[in-house]
């Protein structure tokens, strides 16, 4: 009994110090930078590391996306690696970490999910000085709650009390304000209007104008002028989720493919499909649905979602494509438009999409990159290593 009784004074004296040095750790960083939202946290993380960095702001920034990232100082990354998937108790480590570096800005991607989870990340790992929320869209609707609305509330958990958030929010921005308002915490809505074509254009990717204001807005927040920060933005690489467009040329034939695999809520996958393909004319509009069998509900929201857009032909991939068809059949998706393809070689779907294309087409590949054998990366590599030579040379020269 009395081993057992030291034990446990032992292990709350452990604790009582773990939180003591983590505390000097977050208080040694004075801009904490806290991205949550339902889409573009990672890529907004990097953006708004990439523009600091720019403005001479030495910072450390961590991503939590497609693959968990730490981006150091000078821009080198490094891979975190799970041992035992991912908890919130990470962002502890990634403190004491970055307190090596003595950095003036931490920029943390929100890895939480749990509207609990997400305020202890807040209340005891980060006390962000500066949050951002991204968007409030229908997603992890099982843990966040059956509404956009609920969806907002989680995500509000991440406000921090005394400080400022900006969001690119729009239809809940209010339910955020009120929140905020309880906190003592100066919140800004942003719309995307000083951010031109030509900007975006100078990207490496296709990248998404609410993104990058909202990360020019943090920048200025902290002091760095736009022009320094938009141009560290424009250099910087993109999370390997980012929308991206492989251009190739297979005889008299143009495909162009896009990786919209990142944006697998259905609100946001329509949004890019309709931005990509909504003012093409006679061309081929293909999507690759990639579905995984724990995630029947989520392909079915998707075909909802583009079942109404101008598309020619849904190819169904991954490991339920019988299950998928059987429901866009009952949605009202025309057979002739339909192929259950499943997992084959990823070189019969790229054949498939070549016996489609009449001149000229443009392929999505939406849903579920990973999945037992991570078919979705699968369709993406095959598609970017049929990239023409001189069309290879053109993106790398524009990289440059």
């Amino acid at each position: 009994m009395t081993v057992l009784i030291l034990a446990t004074v032992l292990l709350i004296l452990h604790w009582i110090f773990e939180y003591r040095r983590h505390k000097r750790n977050v208080e040694a960083i004075p801009i904490r930078v806290h991205v949550n939202g339902t889409r573009g946290k990672s890529s907004v993380t990097r953006l708004i590391a990439a523009g600091l960095r720019a403005g001479g702001r030495k910072t450390v920034a961590k991503i939590t996306g497609t693959l968990p990232r730490v981006v150091l100082p000078d821009g080198r990354e490094a891979a975190i690696v799970r041992l035992m998937g991912a908890n919130i108790i990470e962002q502890k480590y990634i403190f004491r970490h970055a307190v090596s570096y003595n950095p003036d800005a931490i920029v943390i991607e929100c890895m939480a999910v749990n509207p609990v989870f997400q305020w202890i990340t807040e209340r005891k790992f980060v006390r962000s000085t500066i949050a951002v929320i991204t968007n409030c869209r229908a997603d992890h609707l099982d843990q966040m709650g059956s509404t956009e609305q609920s969806v907002a509330m989680s995500l509000s958990n991440t406000i921090p009390s005394g400080g400022v958030c900006y969001t690119a929010e729009n239809r809940h921005f209010g339910l955020l304000e009120k929140v905020a308002g309880q906190r003592n915490c100066r919140i800004h809505k942003i719309r995307p209007k000083d951010v031109t074509q030509e900007e975006l254009a100078k990207f490496k990717y296709i990248e998404h104008a609410e993104n990058v204001q909202l990360a020019l807005a943090v920048c200025a927040e902290a002091g760095v002028p736009r022009e320094i920060a938009l141009q560290g933005m424009q250099s910087a690489n993109p999370d390997p989720g980012a929308l991206k467009k492989y251009v190739i040329q297979d005889g008299a034939k143009t495909i162009h493919f896009y990786n919209v695999f990142a944006a697998n809520d259905p609100n946001s996958t329509k949004l890019v499909v309709d931005m990509v393909t909504g003012h093409l004319k006679d061309v081929e509009k293909i999507i690759i649905l990639n579905s995984r069998e724990d995630r029947l509900f989520r392909s079915h929201q998707l075909v909802d979602a583009v079942k109404d857009s101008d598309y020619s032909y849904l190819l169904l991939t991954g490991e339920i494509p019988d299950k998928v068809e059987s429901y866009a059949l009952q949605a009202g998706i025309p057979r002739e438009r339909l192929f259950a393809l499943g997992e084959p070689l990823p070189e019969v779907i790229y054949n498939k999409v070549l016996e489609l294309t009449r001149k000229e087409s443009h392929v999505l590949g939406i849903g579920n990159i990973a999945g037992r054998i991570k078919y979705g990366a699968q369709i993406v590599a095959h598609f970017k290593h049929r990239i023409h030579p001189n069309i290879k040379n053109e993106m790398r020269n524009k990289s440059d």
